[in-house]
């Protein structure tokens, strides 16, 4: 797919089938997420792949529980990236990790893989919960979560893109 096409047509999914999305398609969007920009190039995020469905399903149920919800805010999706950066590397760190947030979405996008950001990561790995998972996976660090990338196959169309506001870009020539 072209670069451009992949960026203008790439849409959040918000309805998932539990099929698993296989190993070595999730390592390669991984893989695209340490390619994003981040301050100095000093890579502050980490990414956690959760292919565990234990583990999915108890970070949906402390998502849920932060959002007040009752409901799965994953959607079904069967994998979930979590994005993390280390707060100590850069004062640019929400950035970066904003910047693999993106780089997973369009990578997953251009594998035919449906995707969408899920926040409350930030509330999660703050929690002792959190942490404790952090420290079960051997991640040591000042961490603040940045985002959940949720992947899997849509069980659902696609919805068309909402036209561009007025203004969103001016120009200083």
């Amino acid at each position: 797919m072209d670069a451009i096409e992949n960026l203008m047509t790439r849409r959040s999914i918000r309805k998932y089938k539990s099929d698993m999305v296989p190993k070595d398609i999730i390592e390669k969007i991984v893989e695209a997420g340490t390619y994003a920009a981040t301050g100095m190039n000093k890579q502050s995020p980490i990414i956690i792949a959760v292919t565990n469905k234990e583990l999915r399903d108890r970070l949906s149920a402390m998502n849920a529980k932060i959002m007040g919800a009752n409901t799965d805010p994953f959607y079904n999706a069967p994998v979930v990236l979590i994005v993390l950066a280390n707060k100590d590397t850069m004062p640019t760190y929400v950035y970066d990790g904003s910047l693999v947030m993106g780089n997973l979405m369009n990578a997953a996008h251009a594998y035919g893989i449906s995707s969408c950001w899920i926040h409350r990561a930030k509330e999660e790995f703050e929690s002792e919960e959190g942490r404790e998972i952090l420290r079960s996976l051997g991640i040591e660090g000042n961490y603040e979560g940045i985002g959940h990338c949720i992947l899997g196959y849509a069980d659902c169309e696609a919805v068309s893109p909402s036209p561009r506001k007025e203004n969103y870009v001016y120009w200083a020539e």
